[in-house]
Order: C-alpha cells, then structure tokens, then sequence
C-alpha cells in the first residue's frame, strides 16, 4: 500500500507543477484555462501533501524514520527559578 501512495505523491507533486505553471502563464483573455489549470494545481498541491504526511507517518510507525524530536510532558507543573 505504501508504495501505491508513494507513486501518487509524485503523480500529485508532479500535476501541482505542471498545472500550476499552466495556471500562471494564461493569457489574460483565457480566464477559464486559468481557473481550471488553477484548480487542477490546487488539488494536485492537497493530494501531494497528505499522501507525503501520510508517509512520513508510515515511516516513523515502520521504524524506517528516526521518530520527531518531542518535548516530554512532565508531571509537575510547577515553575522552578526565577521567573522574569
């Protein structure tokens, strides 16, 4: 499964450029090529960011990936030293 949405990551990263280019370089008078190019990038932009998330997380859950660094919650709350 992982591989599948590795190979849409690039599919989507690759219609976010593609489109988005598409989108930036209309004519002015081709306001309908703008918006759906536009469109287009925008959903390629969405799908690439959530299959990447959703493989970092794979990563970080198969041990492939060193986990994030995260803050420990501590039990007490207290404040200690000076506080300015």
């Amino acid at each position: 499964m992982h591989k599948v949405i590795a190979i849409a990551n690039v599919i989507a990263w690759s219609g976010f450029w593609a489109f988005g280019y598409l989108a930036l370089t209309a004519g002015t008078n081709q306001a309908g090529q703008m918006v759906t190019a536009a469109i287009l990038a925008g959903l390629g932009g969405a799908v690439g960011l959530l299959a990447f998330l959703w493989l970092a997380r794979h990563a970080e859950a198969t041990g492939y990936a060193r986990p994030a660094n995260r803050a420990e919650k501590r039990d007490d709350d207290e404040i200690h030293g000076e506080v300015l």
